[in-house]
């Protein structure tokens, strides 16, 4: 568990930069410049993220189990992460009316994703895992919300056909994660 809770606090940390010392990352952008903060920023995300995939691994090993997940319980993951998808998919497509709502559909993308997650697993490990991710997402939504009316940024309005892209990509990338790729990351099929 330790190896887990490193790389959370180590992913999660740099991800929550802009949440808790928005003046400090400034002053390391204007110092390093913008590429080598994306840098540093990349590097120290790499390594949270390896800790976290083998921490996760090493404490799947020796589950500490609070619950037993209800049998819909992998149902509604489904869902939560089709949804979850779609909303990853409408933070990169430019012009779509989700954008233009949510202002950072991303971030909310991983609020239900880490939720529905916590509907399938009731593992120790599990809780920490997705319920840090939940913490933090649910943070940095209303963070970057907050900024957002601060500085009156609005998102452009979006089309039907960019909308459409948006829910296009998003289900196909869930069904290739779902189908495909779940099994190979994480040890366990998405879908039985």
């Amino acid at each position: 568990m330790t190896v887990l809770i490193l790389g959370l606090l180590i992913f999660l940390t740099v991800h929550s930069v802009r949440i808790i010392a928005e003046p400090w990352r400034a002053a390391q952008i204007a110092r390093v410049g913008p590429n080598g903060w994306k840098g540093l920023y990349s590097l120290a995300s790499i390594v949270g993220l390896v800790l976290i995939a083998w921490g996760f691994g090493l404490a799947r090993g020796q589950p500490v189990v609070l619950w037993t997940p209800p049998m819909w319980g992998r149902h509604v993951t489904a869902l939560f992460t089709v949804l979850a998808f779609v909303l990853v998919a409408a933070a990169y497509v430019p012009g779509n009316r989700i954008k233009a709502v949510l202002g950072h559909p991303m971030v909310a993308g991983v609020q239900i994703w880490a939720l529905g997650h916590l509907f399938a697993n009731g593992t120790l490990a599990a809780v920490v895992l997705f319920g840090a991710f939940l913490a933090w997402a649910v943070a940095d939504f209303a963070s970057a919300r907050r900024r957002d009316r601060l500085a009156g940024t609005r998102y452009q309005a979006g089309t039907l056909a960019r909308d459409a892209a948006v829910v296009v990509i998003g289900l196909a990338s869930w069904a290739l994660v779902a189908f495909m790729l779940h099994g190979w990351l994480a040890g366990v099929p998405a879908l039985i």
